[in-house]
């Protein structure tokens, strides 16, 4: 088996983001791999069907959760000394945009963090799940537990 030489971490912003980054860093520096900083905005649902829309169709949240997000992963990159050149802000489906990032950069690791969820929550679906069937490299799940 050969050595990781690109990790990529996906964050969410939780409280327990710096948890799962400590672990990425810690697999980075064993390795002495490229670490990589993913954050993706979800989409936001504009309109309720049933109740009509939630936000006025005047007001854009997007760019504002796009700017803060940014602000955010260049904080969390600074603290982990992760490079510019690594750091990816994307806007879409996270499992998705994690997926389609890993492939692009010849990932050979991604980092998540995962509440290990069963029942209802398990069927409709979470991001390490979905990443963890089709992703085409390897995925660590980090449990996280809401202690």
């Amino acid at each position: 088996m050969k050595n990781y030489t690109h990790i990529l971490l996906a964050v969410d912003f939780s409280d327990h983001t710096d948890a799962i980054a400590e672990r990425a860093r810690d697999l980075a520096d064993k390795y002495q791999a490229k670490i990589s900083l993913l954050h993706v905005v979800d989409n936001l649902p504009i309109v309720d069907t049933v109740n009509g829309p939630i936000i006025p169709y005047e007001i854009d949240l997007t760019e504002q959760l796009m700017e803060s997000a940014k602000l955010r992963l260049e904080k969390l990159a600074e603290r982990f000394n992760i490079p510019e050149n690594n750091r990816f802000l994307e806007l879409g489906s996270p499992k998705i945009e994690i997926v389609r990032i890993a492939e692009e950069n010849a990932v050979d690791l991604i980092v998540v963090g995962s509440h290990g969820r069963h029942g209802l929550a398990l069927l409709l679906g979470s991001t390490a799940n979905g990443v963890l069937h089709h992703a085409k490299c390897d995925v660590l799940a980090v449990r996280i537990t809401d202690e």
